[in-house]
């Protein structure tokens, strides 16, 4: 049985997810019967009103190492097809659209002077905000994450397990840094982010780095989950979706780990943990953490000291993507162009959209008192919630 694609990097092995055989496969194969197919969508009372306020198109796919940039009211977006767009996000208006490479592989990253993507041959193609090219710039090897842009410097992670930065303004690499990877490591979509002027970026083998990014100084290495288990496939344990910032704590989830909040006032002590395995990240508010395992069911817990609120689980095995947290709704995208709206507070079903165009990969996010979606044709589309 086909389940999982290697793909040989550097002498390292990648698990390349499609949602769906990643979710079943590194569970364990379940035979014949149905536990790992999509519950089907059932019929229930929405509680929040939805409705499209725009949709601009990019590009014609989009796979799971992109997602949207937002600048202020400027949304930067690009597509597999090596398509790169400025979008104004308060009129959902194309401002430019530019062809930069036949294929891209990951994007965007994006501040208010440097727009960055990466080729599918890991290169670093950085544009300025009028969308004229600035640099291009090699990576030691292929990028599928999502680069980061800010402080003078474009960082990517490439897959031979190294963080690399780019002169914002020349592309001139200013340094590396690397630690041991596992033999075998999981793509999943992931992001990097940004507290006290540091760079958080997960690594396999369930660490997260805070990194200086004018120097490539490590100040802080944090372990979200140990990898357990006598085989490769056992130990597969990395750092998926983005890293999120709270008031105080720094909160992040493993695949085959742990979902963990650290305490940033406090040196990054661990403040709690609770075993879990996700695939596409989390999200937060004030009060409570938001994310769905590797079967797809939401589960929330209390913020500050880990403990169940609610699990989800009528969306089971629908490969949801990375949630946003929208007027009081954990809203989520399927793998048939859905777009789910949960009740914050009870975990219950509150609004159901489709968007179209395809699996939903891309994280989706909070902008403008909306919910920002990236469809699976490429288009960027702004929810209204009410």
């Amino acid at each position: 049985m086909q389940i999982v694609k290697e793909l040989r990097s550097q002498g390292r092995r990648w698990l390349l997810p499609v949602m769906a055989a990643l979710s079943v496969t590194l569970a364990g194969c379940a035979g014949s019967d149905n536990r790992n197919e999509p519950a089907e969508l059932t019929e229930f009372t929405p509680t929040v009103q939805t409705s499209t306020a725009w949709r601009v198109s990019v590009g014609s796919e989009t796979t799971y190492g992109f997602a949207p940039a937002i600048v202020g009211n400027t949304i930067y977006a690009a597509s597999s097809d090596g398509k790169v767009a400025r979008i104004n996000g308060l009129e959902g208006t194309t401002v430019w659209n530019k062809e930069v490479a036949s294929e891209l592989a990951a994007g965007v990253g994006a501040d208010d002077q440097t727009v960055a993507v990466v080729t599918r041959g890991g290169e670093v193609i950085a544009l300025d905000t009028n969308g004229q090219e600035k640099w291009r710039a090699q990576a030691t090897s292929e990028v599928s994450f999502v680069p980061w842009v800010g402080n003078g410097v474009v960082i990517v992670r490439a897959g031979d397990y190294r963080v690399q930065a780019f002169n914002a303004a020349n592309g001139e690499r200013i340094w590396n840094v690397q630690r041991p990877g596992p033999a075998l490591a999981l793509r999943a979509p992931a992001r990097m982010n940004e507290v006290q002027d540091l760079v958080l970026t997960g690594m396999p083998g369930g660490r997260m780095l805070a990194i200086v990014p004018g120097s490539g100084a490590v100040v802080w290495e944090g372990i979200v989950a140990v990898p357990r288990g006598a085989s490769d496939l056992e130990r597969v344990n990395d750092v998926v979706g983005q890293p999120l910032v709270i008031g105080d704590l720094l909160c992040a989830v493993a695949y085959q780990g742990r979902v963990t909040c650290f305490n940033v006032a406090e040196g990054g002590r661990t403040v709690w943990a609770n075993n879990f395995s996700s695939i596409v990240g989390l999200a937060a508010d004030d009060t409570r953490v938001y994310v769905p395992n590797n079967r797809d069911r939401v589960h929330a817990y209390g913020l500050q000291d880990g403990e169940a609120v609610w699990v989800q689980d009528a969306l089971l095995n629908r490969r949801l993507t990375e949630p946003a947290v929208v007027s009081g709704s954990v809203v989520t995208g399927d793998l048939d162009g859905y777009v789910h709206a949960l009740s914050a507070a009870t975990g219950e079903l509150a609004a159901r959209l489709s968007v179209g165009g395809g699996a939903i990969v891309a994280p989706v996010q909070s902008f403008n008192g909306g919910a920002l979606v990236q469809a699976g044709d490429s288009s960027v589309i702004l929810i209204r919630l009410n």
